[in-house]
């Protein structure tokens, strides 16, 4: 909606004219009543006078008036047209309440359409939100008095803090039980690895540069959440319950007419969850889990952000803070604390032996703790391993405490554990070299102004076939590492530590830095550039990683 335009007078040419028309009017009634008192000259003269002064006052209310109109919009105007763009420092701090108000509150903070008088830093960055109807709102009865609201382990408890989770109080045991004061009192929350979606929709309402004219738009985000709606019936129902509803909303997706310029190619959406499970084979039988939503028509033709593969995000870890001076004091933080651990794993086998390298991992863990040389949580029994490994304090205490942290793969080939590692300090080792962040988050892993990395060392890569075969023991290729050497490697992983987090969505952050959103949008924006210049971005998928995993060194 275009902003109307300033006038250089607030009164219609008929109006001046009229006034000026009573103005003489009175003029003239003043003469004609002096001319008839002829016995009363004296007073004639004198209110000759005052007219005369009175009429002068006018003239200069008038004109005034009209130089003050020039600055003023119109009152016909409708609109109110903000001199610059809605800057994310003055809006009001997101509510878990006024989330649950979705359409509401995003139409209180999306900026007014651009203008003239908008920043130039705008300039081709504006993005679109694109509301969904409420049928397709997976948290649309996440309101408080309902019963999904209050159960704690429902998929409404992703929605506390704008999906950072509960805030992280102060530790309750003396170390004894791994839960120490090692994480800072404020900045810290129990995180759900899979509310990305819930956090990044946050960030987007306080995106400084949102506009509600689509056609001004070079992207669209779509405020959908994929992993949450496959979470309803991830595993155990048959194909059409698990794509029915995805599917019903790309149809309506690609209905609507910001989809028509481009095919929804200037679309993203994120969806929180490894692409695996967004790539059933479609016709497959009903056993398994997962749907088939990227490899969808409408899908491939929109960028999905995932944590994982093409082009992917990082995981959310546990710290999400409102100031640099917050980030700063943790890197100190994480460069100072002693590392009495040579090697630290968190993690579970796998069942019947699937991933080897785990079952590897684990006995030279286990091996090496009775030399105190290694610390591990063990996540492999049922809900108490589940929870054990779900704890921040005991993980970040644990990952604070080594100075390699081994990061072999999971049910995908990126780790959740691979960011808490760089957010503690500690030096990840890889064992698939599509596992690295350089291979996974490439929007985010390299450092800004660098542009040779060879020398940059802050991760170990050790072959994981050479590991099974026998050729390589973990504990004593780490041991070659000197305490410079691993020193210099944890000073480029700790530097890397805004760029892997989410700061806090609710507040206007104090003082300068990107972090992973900042980095996301930019990117995302370049892209979406090269998209309307006519470049064909072809969605890959992870054929690729088969690829890395072939080739592995």
């Amino acid at each position: 909606m275009a902003a109307a335009p300033w006038s250089s007078s607030a009164m219609p040419e008929s109006e001046e004219e009229a006034e000026r028309v009573r103005v003489r009017e009175g003029t003239s009634s003043a003469f004609t009543s002096g001319g008839r008192s002829g016995a009363r000259t004296c007073i004639a003269r004198v209110l000759l006078v005052l007219s005369s002064w009175l009429l002068s006052c006018l003239l200069h209310f008038q004109y005034f008036h009209l130089s003050l109109s020039s600055f003023i919009a119109p009152r016909s105007a409708a609109l109110v047209v903000l001199p610059i763009a809605l800057d994310a420092s003055f809006l009001p701090s997101p509510t878990v309440e006024a989330d649950n108000r979705r359409r509401s509150a995003s139409s209180s903070v999306v900026a007014a359409s651009p203008s003239p008088s908008s920043p130039p830093s705008c300039e081709g960055r504006y993005v679109y939100m694109l509301d969904v109807p409420s049928r397709f709102d997976m948290l649309r009865d996440c309101v408080a008095g309902s019963p999904l609201f209050d159960d704690m382990w429902g998929w409404c408890a992703i929605k506390v803090n704008a999906g950072l989770g509960p805030k992280i109080g102060p530790a309750g045991g003396h170390g004894s039980d791994g839960d120490t004061d090692i994480i800072p009192s404020t900045g810290w929350y129990s995180t759900d690895q899979y509310s990305l979606e819930v956090i990044f929709r946050n960030w987007m309402r306080r995106y400084e540069c949102l506009t509600d004219d689509p056609a001004a738009a070079t992207a669209v985000y779509v405020q959908y959440y994929p992993a949450l709606e496959l979470q309803q019936h991830l595993c155990g129902f048959n194909t059409t319950v698990r794509d029915g509803r995805s599917e019903a909303f790309l149809r309506w997706l690609s209905s609507q007419r910001t989809w028509a310029a481009l095919g929804g190619r200037d679309h993203f959406m994120v969806a929180a969850k490894t692409t695996w499970m967004f790539r059933r084979e479609p016709g497959g039988s009903d056993e398994g889990c997962g749907n088939n939503f990227l490899g969808q028509p409408e899908s491939r033709n929109m960028t999905v952000l995932t944590y994982e593969s093409n082009i992917a995000v990082p995981y959310q870890s546990y710290f999400h803070p409102s100031s640099a001076g917050e980030v700063a004091a943790w890197q100190a933080h994480a460069g100072a604390a002693p590392r009495p651990f040579l090697l630290a794993f968190a993690g579970a086998r796998r069942m019947k032996g699937q991933l080897a390298i785990r079952d590897r991992v684990f006995d030279v863990c286990e091996a090496a703790a009775r030399r105190s040389r290694c610390g591990m949580l063990d996540c492999s029994h049922g809900l108490e391993g589940s929870i054990t490994c779900r704890s921040p304090r005991k993980l970040v205490s644990l990952f604070t405490s080594a100075r390699f942290c081994l990061q072999p793969r999971g049910d995908s080939f990126a780790r959740r554990s691979s960011i808490d590692s760089v957010m503690a300090g500690c030096i990840p080792v890889f064992f698939h070299r599509p596992s690295t962040l350089k291979a996974q988050y490439r929007w985010h892993e390299p450092e800004p102004g660098r542009s040779n990395d060879g020398d940059r060392r802050y991760y170990v890569l050790i072959n994981s076939k050479d590991v099974l075969e026998g050729r390589v023991d973990i504990e004593e290729e780490l041991s070659r590492y000197t305490d410079e050497g691993v020193a210099a490697m944890r000073e480029e992983v700790i530097k890397m530590i805004p760029r892997f987090l989410y700061k806090d969505p609710r507040v206007g952050f104090q003082g300068e830095m990107r972090d992973a959103f900042d980095i996301t949008i930019d990117e995302m924006i370049a892209r979406m550039r090269r998209i309307e210049n006519g470049e064909n971005l072809i969605w890959k998928g992870d054929d690729r990683d088969e690829d890395f995993a072939a080739n592995d060194s």
